[in-house]
């Protein structure tokens, strides 16, 4: 009995069993874990397929391609060198291209991310506006639909703007169709991540409000049969009331909400009322300093109409015979009237394009054949201190001639005009002789580093979607990121004794 006893192995102590229990509990803990993440994620996969990708590419010409064809990404937008290192610097964009060396593999997951409020610049909050504020117009029907817009994951189903000079204004609606797509997964390429919407209004760096203001003052400014006020009229003082509803614009009085009356004439009646917040303007020429200013307004180009002209398919100096190209309606007022001076001037020159001309009768076509064998192209002050005329000239590779003294230009803090274009103020370009004296005498060298700088800059200038590094778009959204500091600040300051219930 004694020698059983010894056999038998010592108890082990009760300090070891709690160690054992302890560690039993964590692995069972641990693979629980494990279990619930894999089945989540396995839950979003099925959620969000690889289909979700924006394929299509729309243009503003409404050219439809893959959005993986090179031949998707317009002539005017340089697919490397030194342009596009500069508009990567210019937009910021978190996605790139993989680098030398790495697997293709890790490239194409860099590619597909998405953008997410983290790496944005800009978080965007979007009012879910009824859709005669937007796509209405354009002939879709948000009712009895599910989703408040349309399906931007497919760019040949998005509606499409009209054409002709409407074009010009279409600002409105290429930042909506980007913003919407801003959390999809990136197509091939990758969209920058400078905006992104958010869903969580506390998010929020701005609250975009998705208003075709324009397209309404183009379709919907005359009154119709029955009517005692336009459409115009009528949506711009609904939009008013629902804004004025909102949480939101009440808080910090409307000041970091965006708002696009990018038409000179649009918004007429509500522009004051809603003058706190950031606008999208061509320019200030209808708009006193009190309602519009550089100081918390962005200014962006319009929609050139005429075609783009590729780098390889730009006239150099001697392929182009004409001096100086102006083409338009030369009796305007105010400003404007320096037009008719010029013509008196320039008219009989034999080297000088300068006569009256429209979009009828084949003047887009025609305007973009006298631009691209223009040396110079003049862009003169009308009713307004801008016209697309400009944007017309740079994608034409045809040096701008300015002559508007109250001009504001898109991106002009960190685009230097002086590099590509030529400023003369309206008093001396209506001197006899200035003009002609000016532009002659640039030389050959001159005019050629002036020509390969609009080169370089042109794809600024484009609008398209889905959006590209350092476009037009993506330009917009950078300008509003930047003039959101200084609106932040304000907003900040202001509530710096709202716990305690004094104004700052």
């Amino acid at each position: 009995m004694v020698a059983e006893r010894k056999m038998q192995p010592p108890l082990p102590p009760p300090e070891h069993h709690r160690r054992v229990l302890r560690f039993v509990v964590f692995l069972a803990v641990s693979l629980l874990a494990f279990s619930c993440w894999a089945l989540v994620n396995s839950r979003i996969n099925v959620a969000l397929p690889d289909s979700a990708v924006l394929t299509p590419a729309l243009t503003a010409q409404g050219d439809r391609r893959p959005a993986g064809d090179p031949a998707s990404i317009p002539p005017a937008v340089p697919a490397s060198g030194n342009a596009t290192a500069r508009a990567v610097k210019l937009s910021d964009p978190v996605i790139r291209e993989p680098l030398a060396g790495e697997g293709e593999g890790e490239g194409e997951r860099e590619r597909s991310k998405r953008c997410d409020a983290g790496s944005a610049a800009l978080r965007v909050y979007v009012y879910d506006l009824p859709a005669e504020f937007h796509f209405g117009m354009l002939g879709w029907d948000g009712k009895g639909k599910a989703a408040a817009w349309p399906d931007v994951r497919d760019a040949g189903a998005v509606p499409h703007y009209p054409g002709g000079l409407n074009l010009q204004h279409s600002v409105a609606y290429w930042l909506t169709l980007d913003i919407l797509s801003s959390a999809l997964a990136l197509p091939p390429g990758g969209r920058p991540c400078v905006a992104v919407r958010v869903a969580n209004a506390s998010l929020a760096d701005v609250f975009f409000v998705p208003f075709f203001a324009s397209l309404s003052y183009n379709r919907h400014s005359k009154l119709r049969r029955g009517e005692r006020a336009s459409r115009n009229r009528v949506l711009q003082a609904e939009l008013v009331k629902y804004l004025m509803r909102k949480e939101e614009w009440r808080r910090w009085g409307g000041k970091n909400h965006l708002v696009v009356p990018h038409h000179p004439n649009s918004m007429m009646e509500a522009r004051k009322k809603l003058s706190a917040a950031m606008f999208v303007l061509s320019d200030f020429g209808r708009y006193s300093p009190d309602v519009a200013n550089l100081k918390k307004d962005v200014i962006a180009p319009y929609m050139h109409v005429v075609r783009s002209l590729g780098d390889a398919d730009s006239p150099a100096f001697d392929q182009r015979p004409v001096l100086a190209y102006f083409q338009g309606a030369i009796h305007r007022k105010a400003g404007g009237k320096v037009r008719q001076r010029l013509y008196q001037l320039l008219k009989d020159e034999h080297d000088v394009h300068f006569t009256y001309g429209s979009v009828r009768q084949n003047g887009i076509r025609r305007a973009t054949a006298g631009m691209s064998t223009s040396k110079f192209c003049l862009n003169i002050a009308g009713d307004t201190p801008s016209s697309n005329r400009l944007f017309d000239a740079i994608v034409s590779h045809c040096v701008p001639v300015i002559v508007s003294d109250d001009i504001e230009l898109p991106f002009e803090d960190v685009l230097d005009y002086s590099e590509f274009c030529v400023f003369v103020r309206a008093a001396d370009a209506a001197k006899k002789g200035f003009l002609l004296r000016l532009l002659r005498g640039i030389s050959r060298d001159e005019w050629t580093k002036m020509w390969m700088r609009l080169k370089e800059v042109a794809h600024h200038f484009e609008f398209q979607y889905p959006s590209r590094s350092g476009d037009a778009v993506q330009m917009i959204w950078g300008a509003v990121a930047r003039k959101m500091h200084s609106v932040q600040l304000q907003i900040h300051k202001r509530g710096r004794y709202q716990r305690t219930g004094s104004e700052s």
